[in-house]
């Protein structure tokens, strides 16, 4: 006769104490299993939509408490500890339901002393409320010296009871008391984790978010947006339209994104969609600074961000290419499943044809982008240099002028030299426009918004600076002799040679307001 299977006590520890390595996993647990109850009662005709679904997460730091309820279905009073103590066992859809191992509700039991459930059936006149003794399951957990099976564990750390409660309510409550972890009880922190991982709307302030919702639309797919409130605070997602970097008076503006391009992937056999996205176009001046909380490509199942920043990091044609960009991949086949920490997904056929066909989207596409806004910026910035050294050159032949002949020549060559420099760059830029065939292309919009103010290289030619009587810096200097300003001409010399430009115009203006 064969031996009955034990399940060990460790196995608690592996399933809901040690799987994740961001404690805030917990706030995603409990919104997709509430989540999950908002759909169920859109169906059940409980709500006339998702919208009347609400999520509140309350944070009491002063306490070390954090509850997170919703006013979905609730839990049955005779299913509530068949629900709530099984381990692993969940009546949800695989691939349909945003949630289905029946592990994520023992998340927080790792971060807390004290575990809480508490919850009513519409129709009901009682409420049920299950109390996990966080303390004593890691007590038990920790003594090494007992081999308790897993289920005698939960039995001996579980208690259930029921009081009364008005038969209109329906609600699922979570009650984490004496909170141990401070990253849990940071509301800042919390509010900017789901605002990028939880199933929320787009700000307002976002403005190209209406072309998402048009598109989306088009596509007949439901974004999955909840109502999640946090102390108060409604949770939006942390897009923006405009690329920020970090200075002395907290933040400012380094580029802008100007429009979105929108994506389908599907199977090589083309049968399967497997992702729909969007990504915004920019100039891209440089990689998204961290200072921006949404930069990066993001994976989503179910509106639900899957692993973080960096996940898509690996599909790339180089690591830096994935912070060039605000985007989302939004997985849309059943088949593409979050594994159980929901960093990535699971290893299969459907997989491999996803990671294909991004793969050559970011490899390709998304690089081309950025690599030709480089191209475009740098044939740009050698006419500008010209445009800059023009207006200087000017301004010391009219104006502050030339500390000696020597000078003159030099710039006039260093003059000659961005000419040819930016007559050189006009032809790279024509040579750019050219490859552009298809006015949708997003190389069209990067290329306008570059070189929107680029002057012409022939019309800074026209406006050559005329030759004429050679001003010098010494010229107001009526009170010396000549032989005196050659004297100072000369120190001019030595103070261009040592000081930097800023610097040497600065000290040789004093000198001359000294001698005027």
């Amino acid at each position: 006769m064969a031996k009955k299977t034990k399940i060990g006590k460790d196995v608690i520890d592996s399933l809901a104490l040690s799987m994740y390595e961001d404690a805030r996993f917990v706030f995603r647990e409990y919104i997709q299993n509430s989540a999950d109850q908002i759909d169920i009662a859109v169906v059940k005709g409980l709500f006339k939509s998702k919208k009347d679904g609400l999520i509140n997460i309350h944070i009491n730091k002063p306490k070390k408490q954090i509850l997170i309820a919703d006013n979905a279905t609730g839990i049955e009073s005779s299913k509530v500890e068949s629900v709530l103590k099984n381990v692993a066992q969940s009546s949800k859809r695989l691939g349909v339901n945003k949630g289905f191992r029946g592990i994520g509700r023992l998340g927080g039991i790792g971060y807390c002393k004290e575990l809480v459930f508490e919850t009513t059936f519409k129709g009901e006149k009682t409420k049920t409320i299950l109390k996990w003794d966080a303390d004593l399951l890691s007590t038990i957990i920790n003594d090494r010296s007992k081999n308790e099976e897993a289920v005698e564990v939960i039995d001996k750390v579980t208690t259930a009871y029921t009081e009364k409660e008005k038969a209109s309510e329906h609600y699922f409550k979570v009650y984490l008391i004496g909170v141990k972890s401070n990253e849990l009880l940071n509301v800042q922190n919390v509010r900017e984790y789901l605002s990028m991982v939880a199933p929320v709307p787009y700000e307002s302030h976002f403005i190209l978010s209406d072309k998402i919702y048009e598109k989306c639309k088009e596509w007949r797919i439901d974004l999955d947006e909840y109502q999640i409130i946090v102390n108060d605070d409604q949770i939006f997602k942390a897009y923006t339209s405009t690329v920020y970097e970090p200075d002395r008076d907290g933040k400012k503006r380094v580029d802008e994104i100007k429009d979105l391009k929108f994506f389908e992937i599907y199977s090589s056999n083309k049968k399967s969609k497997l992702a729909l996205g969007w990504y915004g176009i920019s100039n891209f001046e440089k990689q998204i600074p961290s200072i921006n909380l949404a930069r990066g490509m993001r994976l989503r199942k179910d509106n639900i961000q899957i692993g973080d920043s960096g996940t898509l990091i690996k599909l790339f044609k180089e690591p830096r290419g994935n912070y060039y960009f605000f985007g989302e991949v939004l997985a849309v086949d059943q088949n593409l499943i979050p594994n159980a920490r929901r960093d990535y997904f699971r290893e299969n056929e459907t997989l491999k044809a996803f990671e294909q066909e991004l793969r050559y989207l970011l490899h390709n596409e998304l690089h081309q982008l950025y690599y030709y806004a480089s191209q475009v910026r740098s044939a740009t910035k050698k006419i500008e240099k010209l445009a800059v050294f023009k207006k200087d050159f000017e301004e010391k032949a009219k104006n502050t002028g030339f500390t000696n002949d020597k000078e003159k020549e030099k710039l006039e060559l260093e003059y000659e030299k961005h000419r040819t420099n930016a007559e050189k760059a006009e032809k790279e830029l024509d040579k750019l426009s050219n490859k552009i065939t298809n006015p949708h292309d997003p190389k069209n919009r990067i290329f306008k918004n570059i070189t929107a103010e680029k002057k012409k290289v022939a019309d800074l030619i026209k406006s050559k600076p005329a030759s004429g009587k050679t001003k010098y810096a010494t010229d107001e200097l009526s009170r010396l002799s000549l032989k005196d300003r050659k004297l100072v001409s000369k120190i001019f010399g030595v103070i261009d040679k040592v000081l930097t430009p800023d610097l040497s115009a600065n000290l040789k203006e004093k000198i001359k307001e000294e001698f005027k």
